[in-house]
């Protein structure tokens, strides 16, 4: 299998796993707003759903047009580690917050923030896979140019995103509370 046919597979498995979250998220996103939940930031999702298709895509053409064969190995075996552990941050951030957790945002009133899991660490854990992620997934074959311009869109997305959050999250009581 040549390094180009592996990085397909890799990109393909990752995209299986965005269908899976996908299905995930309907779920949920369905659950909170039987619960009454509230979606806030509409404008931004849609960019946000073009921007991360557009990330596998964009790697993979510009893999196959450029046809890079000067990737190191130890570039590639890293960044795929990398990629693999920002598939478990992703995972355990769904799981920390279980019926909760879908690509929107939306909020059920009542219910306190998660804090357990990742969440007790930092704020936004998720994000931090998508940023590790949307450079080492790229770089396994050393698509460069997919990973500094995803990496600069994606900053501008997340500030709107995270901001989006936070504010949706305000009016929450405050974690422990009943």
């Amino acid at each position: 299998m040549t390094s180009l046919t592996a990085f397909t597979v890799v990109v393909a498995l990752v995209a299986l796993e965005r269908l899976a979250e996908l299905v995930v998220s309907r779920r949920n996103a369905a659950w909170s707003m039987r619960q009454g939940g509230r979606e806030t930031g509409q404008g931004h999702y849609r960019f946000m759903v073009v921007l991360h298709s557009g990330l596998l895509i964009a790697m993979l053409v510009e893999a196959y047009v450029l046809r890079r064969s000067d990737v190191a190995a130890e570039l590639a075996w890293s960044m795929l580690a990398l990629v693999i552990a920002a598939q478990v941050l992703r995972w355990w951030c769904i799981t920390a917050l279980g019926r909760r957790w879908n690509t929107r945002v939306i909020v059920v009133p009542g219910l306190a923030p998660v804090t357990t899991g990742p969440y007790r660490l930092f704020s936004h854990p998720n994000y931090v896979a998508v940023v590790i992620e949307g450079v080492a997934l790229p770089l396994i074959h050393g698509a460069w140019i997919t990973a500094l311009v995803f990496t600069i869109v994606n900053a501008g997305l997340l500030t709107v995103r995270i901001r989006v959050e936070n504010e949706a999250l305000a009016g929450l009581p405050a974690a422990g509370a009943a």
